[in-house]
């Protein structure tokens, strides 16, 4: 996949430079929580829409969409109102996702923001980005959360639940918007955690690309392959390894053509 005379790093580069531009948001979920300015509203929309992300682009977008009219386009008054709580719990929000799930979010969300002003206060009140792997741990505290705010319960299709091997795929996406600062499409709100400590939002097609290019020898697309890839990317940008993200993204996405 390296053209000849191409180092990966140039090559990467490149990509992720050609992909990284505003008009990719007019079609990525990304484009939902850039529609806001509050800080805490810019969470909500991000967990929720990162949480959807998987399946058919148009689907993933109409389905974001559909979440803010429920919200009203006031993501944090419906938080904090529990408005929601009158939503009957099989109506079908995206394929498996729920308003069962999409309930337990909220109340989860609901618990963090009634003790922290934002869930970036939240990550910095538990030193979150003293972690090796921060985005690992903030899940591990929103889990416990979560889990109190609903009576003792988890629900994987809101956070995933078997951490030692997740890839954490949403998540690290959700991260990447909230953290990476460079004002094209990420958004950069938070210091909880820095760019330099974000890993790569692994799915099929981006771990498929990475193998290809030599950035790991894993099979599996859990969270071992995620920190082998994330540390390769490393060398080349130890400050924003993840702006790479962007150039796996497109060179899948050349490759499925």
């Amino acid at each position: 996949m390296i053209p000849a005379g191409e180092n990966l790093k140039k090559l990467l580069d490149r990509e992720a430079t050609r992909i990284n531009v505003p008009e990719f948001a007019q079609s990525d979920p990304v484009q939902f929580p850039r529609r806001f300015s509050k800080l805490q509203d810019i969470e909500i929309v991000s967990l929720l829409s990162a949480t959807i992300a998987w399946g058919n682009r148009k689907m993933i977008c109409n389905n974001c969409n559909r979440m803010l009219d429920l919200m009203q386009h006031e993501p944090l008054a419906y938080v904090m109102d529990g408005a929601y709580e009158t939503l009957p719990d099989d109506m079908n929000l995206h394929r498996t996702f729920f308003a069962r799930n999409f309930k337990y979010m909220l109340r989860g969300l609901r618990s963090i923001y009634s003790a922290h002003g934002s869930l970036n206060d939240f990550a910095t009140h538990h030193h979150v980005g003293d972690d090796a792997t921060p985005s690992w741990r903030l899940v591990a505290l929103m889990q416990h959360e979560f889990s109190q705010a609903n009576g003792g319960m988890f629900d994987s299709r809101t956070l995933p639940t078997h951490l030692d091997g997740t890839a954490l795929k949403r998540i690290n996406m959700a991260l990447r918007w909230l953290v990476r600062d460079d004002g094209i499409v990420d958004m950069g709100v938070w210091n909880a955690i820095k760019p330099a400590q974000l890993f790569i939002p692994l799915d099929v097609h981006v771990g498929n690309t990475a193998r290809s290019l030599g950035l790991t020898t894993r099979r599996a697309n859990d969270r071992k392959t995620v920190i082998e890839i994330t540390q390769a990317l490393r060398t080349m940008r130890p400050e924003d390894p993840i702006f790479y993200d962007y150039a796996l993204f497109g060179l899948g996405i050349e490759s499925k053509k």
